[in-house]
């Protein structure tokens, strides 16, 4: 997903995406048990999280990683879930194979997750899927940023930006 012309015409599409919602979005794909950042756009706050592209994070206290796990077939989300190492990063993050099963089948039915500063405290974030022509889910989508400035609710708000931006991603898988 991150080689070829069309990573720079993403990254375009991110950019406009952070310029629409004036926060740092992130395109981000299912890499073994973790995510991986493909491509990223910091907002121009001074106060902000840094992850580089080509960084991973787990999936278990992560918008994108609840996501992915979420869109998992049902065999290959069970058996995530028998190797995850499910640590408490912060005192948000969930810890019990149960609480993430439960997680999972609320994103799905909503069709986005969020990550209520499970990851780190005082920053949240939501994330959509991008699905490739075929209807499967290849990666995603996530605005984050610090509660003080952007608590859950203003986050929600950008749900429609974030989901007409992940269609607009498909062609350019």
């Amino acid at each position: 997903l991150n080689h070829g012309t069309v990573r720079g015409l993403r990254h375009e599409r991110l950019a406009a995406l952070v310029a629409e919602v004036g926060e740092t979005c992130n395109f981000t794909t299912l890499d073994g048990a973790g995510v991986l950042y493909l491509d990223r756009v910091e907002a121009p706050w001074p106060w902000r999280l840094t992850l580089d592209v080509g960084a991973h994070v787990p999936l278990h206290c992560t918008a994108s990683g609840k996501l992915f796990l979420a869109f998992m077939d049902e065999p290959r989300r069970e058996a995530m879930f028998r190797t995850l190492n499910l640590q408490a990063i912060t005192p948000h993050s969930i810890t019990s194979a149960d609480a993430l099963r439960q997680a999972c089948a609320a994103i799905r039915e909503q069709g986005y997750a969020s990550d209520r500063e499970e990851f780190v405290i005082g920053l949240v974030a939501i994330a959509v899927p991008v699905r490739d022509k075929q209807g499967e889910v290849r990666a995603a989508l996530a605005v984050h940023g610090p509660t003080g400035r952007l608590p859950l609710e203003q986050a929600l708000l950008r749900l429609p930006a974030l989901r007409e931006a992940a269609e607009r991603m498909t062609p350019l898988l």
